[in-house]
Order: structure tokens, then sequence, then C-alpha cells
């Protein structure tokens, strides 16, 4: 996070006036600052590289080059910004100075807090522009993986490196993480990057498997092969949230996963078993199935390989970049110049927790961008977007949306997470609200803490 202390600040001051110059350079020095003084103009490039200010503050009539030449010829150059003084006759040039860069001017004598204030003001945005950029170059450079998965963070480079290793391979990879930290789209990312990324990539929501409906799922009505298998012939089957399979449903999986056939139940036919399987998981699966919650000999069929996607509070340090590569794809969907990120903008998205993780993160910079097509908004309020932390739809389907989400998380914190006692609350079923939670993107464990 940038620092708004003024310590270690550098500043080159430009006067030709000996007793303003230590002046200056006294006040400066008592508030933490770096300091470089010279009496003309002329030594200002070549201190630039030497010294590198952060800031100049120079006066604006001077023998020899005057402070608007020095402006000019900044100008040409990646220079820190230019704060001028000057006398009362000069202040119509000075506004000029203003319309072609200069960042603000101050008449004499002045106000030396204000002056300490503005000189402040001037390096912390000129920080947060260079870190802008650099952000946006960095994201220019970055290859396909890096930008599915973007960081900087140990977290994100392990990741990423072992997304490369397994992506040439066809063994099954079970992907561990929280709701909203990028599983189906890591898993599409090594389905691209493999040896079949010319096939199909097809995303099942294993909320919405029931024993009854299992067959026809996954090989069409009357084993017409149109179902998930027929149509990823060849490709790559992401299974989404896998350990919410009830046992029965686990069973016709494993059936079907097992040998190098896969064919219908009480079927002779059957074709090769050529997919690559991807398996997504909110919960551990060594967990579930030390708890009896998921079947061992499945666990072991699809867990040869098993990454974990880090919660994003646990790597803040990416979520500048993130955000940033976010505004810029929302601000080109929306047609709009993306705003930049302002020191209170920084602090508020390493301040948030993100329990709803990229996804969230995601939400919010769309909210950014609306926001900034009517010339409003802070990041801040983007992440709260009203008092009670609700966001509000525009459109029917997404108003019901909010609400159930909000009714459900409710309900679970209410009866602590116990699934038959929440559903029979809500007056659904429990596999009815097993496929809410799913769709809506709830984290049970996260509701329950943080309610």
């Amino acid at each position: 996070m940038l620092q708004r202390s003024s310590e270690g600040y550098r500043i080159l001051i430009v006067d030709d006036d000996d007793e303003m110059r230590e002046s200056l350079e006294t006040l400066l020095q008592s508030a933490g600052w770096k300091t470089k003084t010279v009496p003309a103009a002329d030594a200002v490039l070549q201190l630039i590289e030497e010294f590198e200010p952060e800031v100049i503050l120079t006066d604006f009539r001077m023998p020899g080059m005057d402070g608007m030449t020095l402006l000019a010829n900044l100008r040409q150059l990646n220079a820190p910004p230019v704060i001028l003084m000057t006398a009362h006759g000069d202040i119509p040039m000075a506004v000029e100075a203003i319309q072609l860069g200069a960042f603000s001017f101050f008449e004499k004598p002045f106000d030396p807090r204000r002056l300490l204030e503005v000189l402040a003001s001037a390096v912390v945005q000129n920080r947060l522009s260079d870190m802008n950029n650099d952000l946006k170059a960095r994201l220019s450079r970055m290859s396909k993986l890096d930008r599915i998965y973007l960081g900087d963070s140990e977290d994100a480079k392990q990741l990423r490196d072992r997304v490369l290793e397994y992506c040439e391979i066809s063994a099954p990879v079970v992907l561990t993480g929280e709701t909203g930290t990028g599983k189906e789209s890591l898993a599409r990312a090594m389905h691209d990057l493999g040896v079949r990324a010319s096939k199909p990539f097809l995303a099942v929501n294993c909320a919405s498997l029931s024993s009854e409906n299992f067959e026809e799922r996954f090989f069409g009505p009357d084993g017409s092969g149109t179902g998930f298998l027929g149509k990823v012939r060849g490709g790559t089957l992401f299974l989404d949230d896998v350990s919410v399979c009830a046992d029965q449903v686990q069973a016709q999986l494993l059936r079907v996963l097992q040998g190098d056939r896969i064919s219908q139940e009480g079927s002779s036919a059957g074709c090769e078993n050529k997919i690559r399987l991807i398996c997504g998981s909110n919960t551990s699966l060594d967990e579930a199935m030390a708890a009896g919650h998921f079947q061992r000999e499945l666990y072991f069929r699809l867990s040869l390989v098993n990454l974990n996607l880090p919660p994003l509070r646990s790597r803040k340090s990416d979520i500048p970049m993130m955000f940033t590569n976010f505004i810029d794809e929302f601000a080109s969907v929306y047609e709009i110049v993306p705003p930049e990120l302002t020191h209170d903008d920084i602090a508020a998205l390493l301040a948030h927790d993100w329990f709803g993780n990229v996804r969230e993160l995601r939400h919010v910079a769309e909210r950014r961008i609306l926001a900034a097509r009517r010339g409003q908004g802070t990041v801040a309020e983007a992440i709260s977007p009203n008092e009670n932390g609700i966001e509000i739809s525009d459109t029917l389907r997404g108003a019901v949306a909010v609400f159930e989400r909000e009714l459900i998380a409710k309900a679970l914190f209410a009866h602590q997470g116990r699934m038959e006692v929440t559903a029979e609350a809500l007056g659904i079923g429990r596999r009815t609200l097993n496929e809410k939670i799913v769709k809506l993107g709830l984290d049970k464990e996260q509701v329950i803490k943080k309610s």
C-alpha cells in the first residue's frame, strides 16, 4: 500500500534566491524529505537522472531558463510533476503553465503547511500513475495462462507452473478451492493448453445430478449418445462441485469411469474412454472421504493430481494487478476510458476480506465501471454498493437471485449450516437447496463464520 507520510520523498528545488532555497530546504528536510537544490534551471535535466526526484519545485522567473521553458523541456521526458512558485504578476502565466501540464502553483509568500500537502499529493499521484502504467505493461506481456490466473505472488506462480506441467497429460485432476477462486476457468485453461484443445470442453454442475437422471444426462435419452459423454468425446469433461454428489450418483459415476470403455448400464455397446476428466470441489475430497461422505474408490479414480486454488485474501499482493485487468476488460465492454486507481481505491481493495474471491473482485470491477459511466463512484462504494451490502440488480432475474442468496445465507446461519433443517425452514428440498447454493456462489462455511 502506498504511504501517506512524506518520509523519504525526493524533491528538487530550483530557485535563484539563496535565502528562499535554504528556507525551503530546511522546511522540507524537517518534514522528512530528501532534498537537492540548484540556483538555475539549466542543471535540472542532468539532476533528474542523478537524483531521480519525485517532484520539482521551481521558481517562475529566473535568469536564463525560466519556469515555463523548463516545464516545456520536461514535458518531452518522463519527468516528475512540476510545481511553480510565482509572484502576483505571474499568475496568468502560471495558469497557462497548469494547462501545459504543471501540477500546481503557489503565490509568494505561501503557507508552508499547504505547500507540504500539495507536494506530498503530487508524489502520491505520480507514484500511483507509475504503478498503474507498470501494471498495464505487465498485463500486456502476459501469456494466456498468466491472464487466466493473474498474479505475481508465489502461490500464483507455483500454481501456474503446476498447471503447465499437467496440461499435456490425460490424468484426471481435482481442483479444490473456495467458491469464486476460478476453478472452471483454470480447468478450461488446462484444456486449451493441452493436446485436446481442438476437442470440446464441457462443464457439468454436479449439484444438478441425481440417480434418476444420471443415465440420461451422461448417455442421452435411450442411450442416443447425445449426453455429456457424446458431446465431449475426445475432449475434457469438467465436473464441478463433485463433492456434493449423492452416494448413488458417486457409484454410477465410478462405474462409468472404470476400465477402458464407457458403456451404459444394461448395454453391451460402448465407446472408448477417451476423455480428460477434471473435477472441482469447494471442500477437500480427502476430508470428505475421511468423514465417509465420498467413496474411497471414486476418490482414487479422480484424484491422481490435486491442485489447490488459494483464496484471494491469502494473496492480496495480486489484487491491484487483477483489479486493473478487470477494470480494463469492463471499460472495453462498456466503451469508456478506465478510471485510474487512487490511493484510497488501493487501500479499499487491500482492506476487504474478499470471501467471494475472484468472482467478487470481477463484480466489484464491473460495478466501478458502471458508476464511472455516470461520472461517479469509488472502489469502496463498489465493494459495498448499499448500506446492507446487497447488490441491487437492474433485471428481475438478477434481483430474484440477490434476494434468494440473502435469504439462504440467513437461513444457513440461523441453523448453523444443517442442510435438512435449513431446507425445511425455506420450504424446499435438500437437493434444491444444494443446487441453489452452488448456482448462487454461496460458501456455506464462510456464510456461517461471517454472518
